[in-house]
């Protein structure tokens, strides 16, 4: 059996790219008529730390990796460009306005037809979060001797 050779072509990447293109070619639709038709709806995953999302940050305390909407009967103001769409939902009666780049999009199900794609999160955003560094102050220099050209350098904490 002989291994397959490493393509210097990114052909997965292509790959998603292309089908994330379908998901915002039928957002597009729906923001140019204005409805679902016939009984079309979508559930929409994403990452909710990726870069650019932009949510309400009470949701993204609830779902803080991974989130999934339904854009059905009740959603308002869909807009859709090149790299992301936004769109309004209610949540527990609350309005939000959601932005979502389609490089968070991890899942696109259109259960009405048997239709659904998947994704590999193209962006995870920054690092995770983290307690401030203890070692912020500048380390230091003391002669072991005056007169020397010995240096000991203090790189503990504080005390």
């Amino acid at each position: 059996m002989t291994d397959t050779p490493d393509s210097l072509i990114p052909y997965d990447e292509i790959v998603q790219e292309a089908l994330r293109a379908v998901v915002g070619r039928v957002l597009g639709e729906v923001e140019e008529t204005g409805v679902l038709p016939g009984a079309h709806h979508f559930y929409i995953t994403f990452k909710t730390r990726s870069a650019g999302v932009q949510m309400p940050t009470s949701l993204l305390q609830r779902f803080p990796d991974e989130m999934t909407i339904v854009i059905q009967h009740k959603f308002w103001d869909l807009k859709v460009a090149a790299e992301h769409f936004e769109v309004g939902l209610s949540f527990n009666q609350v309005p939000a306005k959601l932005s979502i780049p389609f490089a968070a999009v991890t899942g696109f199900v259109d259960p009405s037809v048997n239709f659904a794609l998947q994704f590999k999160a193209q962006d995870e955003g920054g690092p995770e979060p983290h307690d401030d560094a203890e070692n912020d102050e500048p380390p230091v220099a003391t002669p072991v001797e005056p007169g020397s050209n010995v240096v000991s350098v203090d790189f503990g904490r504080k005390k």
